[in-house]
């Protein structure tokens, strides 16, 4: 019930996570709901303590960005950026590492940072040609920044990708329950494509997919 309602009553949402939460308190994908309902509410530092007791009772880090998050919301940008570096990006999901930058580059905003936070969100991931599922928050985190440092034609550029992204991804008409679509390609050597990629054109166009969810004409 909590992730039905999270997105139209995250309040009601929060209320049920936190009855699941008095019944399963040990099960960490329970405290993990609390902790994500508790952040839609505002409520961070709940959310920081759930995601705290979440990680300890899982072993896991993919919440890190949340948990980074919650630092901020709580006025600690110093100790969310302290957080985030606690663990080698390498032992990250591809996905986690971007929202993680997408987070640490917030913090630095936070403390007036602006060229350290674009330095955060420059991460190979940031790649203006192809489309994943992470591609319009990451693109739309660039633009924030290059308009804060006064930037204005070039964070157009990139609030464009981010418009011309989220266009491909939904013409690729992902399955429901599936985060990506494979795109298989005859590469060269020197031209490595992450598997999950869909291709951005100017136009924002998709590749066709046969019913494999693959690129039709490979």
């Amino acid at each position: 019930m909590a992730g039905r309602l999270i997105e139209e009553d995250p309040e009601l949402a929060h209320k049920h996570a936190l009855a699941a939460g008095r019944r399963a308190g040990r099960i960490g994908v329970v405290r993990e709901t609390v902790a994500i309902t508790a952040y839609a509410n505002g409520d961070f530092a709940l959310a920081l303590r759930e995601l705290r007791t979440y990680r300890r009772l899982t072993g896991r880090n993919d919440q890190l960005p949340l948990m980074v998050d919650s630092e901020r919301g709580v006025g600690r940008p110093d100790r969310a950026l302290e957080l985030g570096r606690s663990v080698p990006k390498g032992e990250l999901e591809v996905s986690v590492q971007v929202e993680l930058a997408i987070a640490m580059s917030g913090a630095r905003l936070d403390l007036g940072q602006s060229e350290a936070a674009l330095t955060e969100l420059q991460i190979p991931q940031l790649d203006p040609e192809r489309a994943f599922v992470w591609s319009p928050a990451l693109f739309d985190a660039y633009a924030t920044v290059l308009e804060e440092l006064g930037h204005e034609e070039e964070a157009e550029q990139w609030w464009q990708r981010s418009d011309r992204a989220t266009l491909a991804l939904e013409q690729a008409e992902i399955p429901e329950g599936q985060d990506i679509v494979e795109i298989i390609e005859e590469l060269g050597e020197e031209s490595p494509v992450h598997p999950d990629a869909v291709d951005v054109d100017d136009e924002g166009a998709a590749p066709e997919l046969n019913d494999k969810g693959t690129d039709a004409t490979s």
